[in-house]
């Protein structure tokens, strides 16, 4: 794992602390916000796996989906958390009323805790993939 790797997933475990403190002072909208950052950072921090890097939250669910979701290296239903919490933050942040419920930021907390630990277990076992030494047969001796 890279320290740009660990860097957004430090930062996608603050934002769900985050979350978790919003949650419980009953600011649900501002919650639901900090729970879609989390799963953002870990998308980030996978898509840099394959040198990939974007300056735009759409870009950034696209190209999870297209290289983790699609080819299912990732389950799909991580590609639909990141979609369905970018559309509950835009609502919760633009959305003059509040619009996020207590069910709402459970779900979302949940959903990045989920996020993160996948993210977190991917990138370990890839890095213990390619740090395995390649096997290839011996050759036997000549006499």
């Amino acid at each position: 794992m890279t320290e740009d790797q660990a860097a957004l997933l430090a930062k996608a475990r603050d934002s769900i602390r985050g979350a978790e403190l919003l949650a419980r002072d009953g600011l649900y909208d501002f919650a639901v916000s900090r729970a879609y950052y989390a799963m953002l950072y870990a998308a980030e921090a996978l898509l840099l796996e394959q040198g990939l890097r974007f300056s735009s939250h759409g870009a950034v669910i696209a190209a999870f989906g297209q290289r983790f979701a699609k080819p299912e290296i990732i389950a799909r239903k991580f590609h639909h958390y990141l979609i369905d919490a970018q559309d509950s933050r835009v609502q919760g942040d633009y959305d003059i009323r509040s619009t996020q419920t207590a069910d709402d930021a459970a779900l979302a907390i949940n959903r990045a805790h989920e996020f993160i630990k996948c993210a977190e277990d991917f990138l370990i076992a890839h890095e213990l993939t390619a740090a395995k030494p390649s096997r290839r047969p011996r050759r036997k001796p000549r006499a």
